[in-house]
C-alpha cells in the first residue's frame, strides 16, 4: 500500500519551500504547501479503500532501524481502525487549515517558511500516528515539539513570541522525559517496543501483574501525554502558542499535536487496563483539568486566549473518557474537537482578520454587520462545543459523561458543570464579538504585541476572502454533522464500547447545563451587559484570581524558573564554571608560563650564551666526578 508515501508528500512539501520557497513566487509555494496535504489525504483515502474494512491492522515493514544485543526496532509503519480516525482527521483538517493560511499569510514576511514549517509539522504528525512502535512514534512525538516551537516563535523579532516558543519546547520536553523512562520499562520488561508484540504480551496478563511496573509505565506515559496534550501542571504552554500565527494555533490545537497525548494513551489501552490505578489518575487529572481551563475561560479578553483555555478544557474531557475506561469516547470527541475547535481558532483568525490585527474582544462588537459568513460559522462551532443538539459536540461529549457517571458519578456531576461554564464563555466571546455596537478601534492594541497585525490598517470591518471563509464553512458542516459519525461503533472491534447507564435523564441534564451557561451569557452580554461590569467590579477579587490565571506562572516563576537562574548563574557559572573549572585550567595555565619563563632562559639563542653554559654544565660534571673519586 507504500504507506510511507502519506508522511513522504508534506516532507518533500517542507523541503522545497524550505530550500527553494524563496525564489519562488507565492503561487508556487502555495501549490506546493497545500498540494502536498492534499496529496497526504487522497492517498489516506485510496489506501483505506483498499484495505476497507480494517478488520485487521495493515502493516509494512521496510529496514531495520536499530540493532543492538536483543532490541530490534525497525522502520514499520502501520494503519488500524484507531490509525485511520486520526489519518483522516490530520490530513483532512490539516489540509483545511493550509487553504486557509494562504489568504491570511497573504501580507506576512517570511511566507515561504511559514509554509515550510506547517508542512515538516504534518509529516512528524503524520509519523506519529502511522508508527507501528512506541520508538517511531517517538520520533514523530518529538518532531511536532520542534515544529511548534518553530511555528508558535514565528515572528521571532517579538520578544513575547521567542518567549512563547522556548516555553512550549521546555515544558514538552518535562512532560518527553517521562515518556522516554517508560520506553526503557516497555523494553525491560517486554522486550520489544513494536505495539503488537508489547499489546499482545499484556493482553495475557492478569491484573494482578500489573500492581507494579505496568501502573508505573502507565503513569510515566501519562506524564508524556500530559505534556504533550497540555494537562495539569504541564498545562502552561499552550495559552502562550497564541503568540504563533492563528492558522499555527488551529493546527496545534484542534488536529494535531495537542491530540497526540489522547492517541497514545488510547493506543496503549492494553496496558492501562491492566492499571486501573494509572486510569483512574488519569481521569482525575482529566477532569481537574478540564474544569481548572474552563474556570480561566470565563474571563478572558483576547479571542484566542479563550479558545485556547477552551482547548485545555477540552483535552481534560478527552482524558475523563479514556480514563473512565471509553477510550473510543476519547478518540470521539478528539474527531468532533478537530471540526469544532479549527472553526473556532479559523474563525477567530476571521475576525482578527477583519478588526485589522485587533483579539481583545471588548474592542470587537456588531460584527455581524460585517462578517456575515464568519458570524454563521462560528455560530455553528459555538453551539457544536456548547454540546447543543443535534451537533457534533453533543454526541462525544455525553459518551464521556456517561462513562464519567458508571466511573464515578461525581465525576459526571463536575462534568456537567464544566459543560455549563464551557457554553457561557464560548457563547461570551460570540456575543462581544457580534452582538451590539462596534467598539473598535483601539489605537492602542492592534500591531502593538498580538503578533498577528495583517497591515491593513485601521478602517471599516471587512469579511475575510474566500480562500479563507470556504474551509470556515466546510468544518461548520463537520461541526454540525460530525457527530453522526459514529467513532465508538468503529472501534469497538479494538475497544469495547464503554457501558454507559441506561438514563436519559443525565443526557438531560448535561444539554440543560449548556443551554443555561448560554442563556447567562445572552443575558449579560446582550441583554445587560452593564450588568456584567458590574459583577466583575463587585467580585473583583475572583475576578482577579481568574483573569491572572490562578497566578499559575507567577508561582512557576517564583519557585522554580527565577531560582533555576539564580541557582546557574550564582552556583554553576560562578562557582562551578569560573571558580573550579576556570580556575583550575587557569592554574594548570599559570604554572605552565612560570615553568616556561625559567626554561626558556635556556633558550636564548645567544651562541656566547650557550658556551657559557657548556663550560658551566662541564665544571659541574668534573666536580662530580672529582669528589666522587676522592670519596
Amino acid at each position: 500500500m507504500n504507506l510511507w508515501l502519506i508522511p513522504i508528500f508534506p516532507l518533500l512539501g517542507s523541503a522545497i519551500n524550505g530550500v527553494f520557497g524563496r525564489r519562488l513566487p507565492k503561487q508556487v509555494v502555495n501549490l506546493v504547501a497545500v498540494g502536498s496535504v492534499l496529496l497526504s489525504f487522497l492517498w489516506v483515502l485510496k489506501t483505506l479503500s483498499a484495505a476497507w474494512p480494517l478488520e485487521s491492522a495493515v502493516k509494512e515493514s521496510y529496514f531495520t532501524w536499530i540493532q543492538s544485543g536483543n532490541l530490534q526496532i525497525g522502520c514499520d509503519l502501520m494503519v488500524d481502525r484507531l490509525t485511520a480516525v486520526m489519518l483522516l482527521v490530520v490530513t483532512g483538517v490539516g489540509a483545511l487549515i493550509h487553504i486557509y493560511a494562504i489568504g491570511y499569510m497573504a501580507h506576512e514576511g517570511g511566507y515561504y517558511r511559514f509554509f515550510s514549517y506547517l508542512n515538516l509539522f504534518m509529516f512528524f504528525m503524520l509519523v506519529l500516528v502511522l508508527g507501528a512502535n512506541f520508538l517511531l512514534l517517538f520520533v514523530g512525538w518529538e518532531g511536532v515539539g520542534l515544529c511548534s516551537y518553530l511555528l508558535i516563535g514565528f515572528y521571532f523579532l517579538e520578544k513575547f513570541a521567542g518567549d512563547a516558543g522556548k516555553k512550549a519546547f521546555i515544558v514538552n520536553r518535562i512532560g518527553d522525559f517521562g515518556f522516554s523512562l517508560a520506553m526503557f520499562l516497555i523494553f525491560v520488561n517486554f522486550g520489544t517496543l513494536d505495539f503488537g508484540r508489547v499489546f499482545t504480551s499484556a493482553k495475557s496478563m492478569t491484573p494482578e501483574a500489573g500492581v507494579g511496573v505496568i501502573t508505573v509505565i502507565c503513569l510515566l506515559l501519562m506524564v508524556g501525554a500530559a505534556g504533550k496534550s497540555a494537562q495539569l501542571p504541564l498545562y502552561v504552554w499552550l495559552p502562550d502558542a497564541m503568540a504563533g500565527p492563528t492558522p499555527v494555533s488551529a493546527l496545534i490545537h484542534a488536529a494535531t499535536m495537542v491530540t497526540a497525548g489522547v492517541y497514545m494513551v488510547t493506543r496503549s489501552a492494553a496496558l492501562f487496563h491492566l492499571a486501573p490505578v494509572a486510569m483512574n489518575v488519569v481521569a482525575i487529572i482529566g477532569l481537574a483539568t478540564a474544569f481548572f481551563a474552563a474556570t480561566i475561560g470565563l474571563v478572558q479578553n483576547d479571542i484566542k486566549k479563550v479558545y485556547a483555555y477552551s482547548t485545555v478544557s477540552q483535552l481534560g474531557y478527552m482524558f475523563l473518557g479514556c480514563g473512565a475506561g471509553a477510550f473510543s469516547a476519547g478518540i470521539f470527541h478528539v474527531m468532533t474537537h478537530a471540526f469544532f475547535k479549527a472553526l473556532l481558532f479559523l474563525g477567530a483568525g476571521s475576525v482578527i482578520h477583519a478588526c485589522a490585527g485587533e483579539q481583545d474582544l471588548r474592542y470587537m462588537g456588531g460584527l455581524r454587520k460585517y462578517t456575515p459568513i464568519t458570524m454563521i460559522t462560528l455560530l455553528c462551532a459555538s453551539v457544536a462545543i456548547a454540546g447543543v443538539p443535534p451537533f457534533s459536540g453533543f454526541f462525544s461529549k455525553d459518551e464521556i459523561l456517561a462513562a464519567a457517571y458508571e466511573h464515578a458519578p461525581w465525576m459526571y456531576w463536575v462534568g456537567v458543570f464544566t459543560a455549563g461554564m464551557t457554553a457561557f464563555y464560548v457563547f461570551r466571546a460570540f456575543f462581544l464579538a457580534f452582538a451590539g455596537q462596534y467598539r473598535g478601534p483601539n489605537p492602542h492594541a492592534a500591531g502593538h504585541g498580538h503578533g498577528d497585525d495583517h497591515g491593513h490598517g485601521h478602517g471599516k470591518p471587512h469579511e475575510s476572502p474566500l480562500v479563507m471563509t470556504v474551509p470556515l464553512m466546510i468544518l461548520a458542516i463537520g461541526s454540525l454533522a460530525g457527530g453522526f459519525i459514529n467513532i465508538p461503533k468503529w472501534l469497538e472491534p479494538m475497544y469495547p464500547l464503554a457501558e454507559g447507564p441506561e438514563n436519559h435523564m443525565l443526557v438531560y441534564i448535561s444539554v440543560a447545563a449548556g443551554l443555561i451557561g448560554i442563556a447567562i451569557a445572552f443575558f449579560l452580554y446582550v441583554v445587560k451587559p452593564s450588568l456584567a461590569e458590574s459583577l466583575a467590579s463587585a467580585l473583583s477579587g475572583p475576578y482577579k484570581l481568574l483573569y491572572n490565571k490562578y497566578f499559575v506562572d507567577e508561582v512557576y516563576d517564583a519557585t522554580i524558573v527565577h531560582p533555576l537562574e539564580e541557582g546557574s548563574r550564582t552556583v554553576l557559572w560562578r562557582g562551578v564554571d569560573a571558580g573550579v573549572i576556570d580556575g583550575t585550567v587557569n592554574g594548570v595555565g599559570a604554572r605552565a608560563r612560570g615553568m616556561g619563563n625559567v626554561l626558556r632562559l635556556l633558550q636564548g639563542g645567544n651562541i656566547g650564551g650557550y658556551a657559557a653554559w657548556v663550560v658551566l654544565g662541564s665544571l659541574l660534571v668534573i666536580l662530580y666526578v672529582g669528589l666522587g673519586v676522592g670519596r
